[in-house]
């Protein structure tokens, strides 16, 4: 049986407007008199140009390269990836839905953690997929999904899809590289394994050569939203094996992704010493926050993410702590999933290191002791 979608097994569907430039790389030279397209039609923007400057106005008015091959082209260059390896979308949540589209049928059985990225479960249901949970790996000193667990379900169910986040939101637990392969090793053959690497810049080993590699059987997703700073302009990258890659270009929308956010991804891996100091100050910071607030008794597991998880004792204790710092206008996330609503997740901003920030969860930590 194939990994995806039945009604993917003919030859189409195929996108009609594959776009200027793709065009000009077909044809080995520019096209300067673009006749063919409304793009914009001459649209002076004297507004956006007023506001944002002429370069925003004139990427405005274009739409972005369908094959965002310039994009590529850096990641090939930064990552070993190959090419037709990588598709770029908007964002980890728009190659989630991708990959759910691609793959599964109406009734498919996905494996998930309770209480992981709940935008999964969102883009699951939306696409008519069965869902079935598995608990986290819950105790002193580890907050994890659970390869295991995760791994026994999937063959039980015959499940089309195993979702895992790797480092995990919310817990920012990180699973080696070698237990993440033999977890996929143990679906079953026709099963794919979603691997959400939204956070994988924080990782201590995030330049190491595995990080660019095609894994068989596995959908590894990227974004810019988090270490490149890009979350408002929706861009992301998978990295999955090119007969897979091919087959998702046929239900993706091709021009989801503008031509100003491929700009400035192209912008922001061109200048990597800049995210890699972010990177670093991100790290700094969460090590103090986390060192803050376990010297006041906090339960805070490992991350390898720009967040901590603060583990309380119960759920309503984290309700109420979290209904108290809203209220003194911070806000931090509380998971909505019951089998995590004891987790308060904090990003590790400067602004968390405040004085008296936190203040309710320092007080209900002091409280506890």
């Amino acid at each position: 049986m194939s990994r995806h979608a039945r009604h993917l097994d003919r030859c189409g569907p195929h996108n009609p407007f594959p776009g200027l430039k793709a065009l000009e790389r077909k044809l080995g030279r520019e096209v300067p008199h673009r006749l063919g397209s409304n793009e914009g039609l001459d649209m002076p923007h004297q507004a956006l140009k007023a506001r944002f400057g002429d370069e925003v106005a004139t990427l405005a008015r274009a739409y972005g390269d369908a094959g965002a091959m310039d994009v590529r082209q850096r990641l090939n260059a930064q990552l070993g990836t190959p090419l037709e390896a990588l598709v770029i979308d908007a964002g980890a949540d728009s190659l989630m839905a991708l990959t759910l589209r691609t793959l599964c049928d109406p009734g498919s059985t996905v494996i998930a953690s309770a209480g992981t990225y709940p935008t999964f479960r969102y883009f699951a249901e939306g696409q008519g997929c069965h869902l079935v949970e598995v608990d986290y790996h819950d105790a002193p000193g580890v907050l994890a999904p659970d390869l295991n667990a995760l791994a026994a379900r999937a063959v039980r169910n015959d499940a089309r899809v195993v979702y895992l986040a790797n480092p995990d939101n919310p817990s920012g637990h990180l699973h080696r590289d070698a237990d993440v392969l033999a977890l996929r090793d143990a679906l079953p053959a026709d099963c794919t394994l979603l691997l959400d690497e939204a956070y994988h810049d924080f990782r201590s080993d995030a330049d190491a050569p595995a990080a660019g590699e095609v894994w068989s059987g596995v959908v590894r997703l990227r974004t810019f939203s988090k270490a490149h700073g890009l979350a408002g302009l929706r861009i992301g990258y998978a990295i999955a094996e090119p007969a897979l890659i091919e087959v998702m270009h046929k239900v993706r929308i091709h021009y989801a992704v503008s031509s100003l956010a491929l700009a400035a991804a192209d912008t922001v891996l061109d200048h990597p010493q800049e995210t890699a100091q972010h990177v670093r100050d991100v790290i700094a910071r969460r090590e103090a926050l986390a060192e803050h607030l376990r010297a006041r008794g906090a339960d805070i597991p490992p991350s390898a993410t720009n967040f901590i998880a603060v583990r309380l004792p119960e759920a309503e204790l984290a309700a109420r702590v979290h209904r108290e710092l809203l209220d003194a206008g911070t806000l931090v996330h509380r998971p909505a999933h019951p089998a995590l609503g004891h987790i308060l997740r904090i990003s590790t901003l400067e602004d968390a290191l405040a004085p008296g920030r936190l203040a309710a969860l320092e007080h209900a930590l002091e409280a506890q002791h």
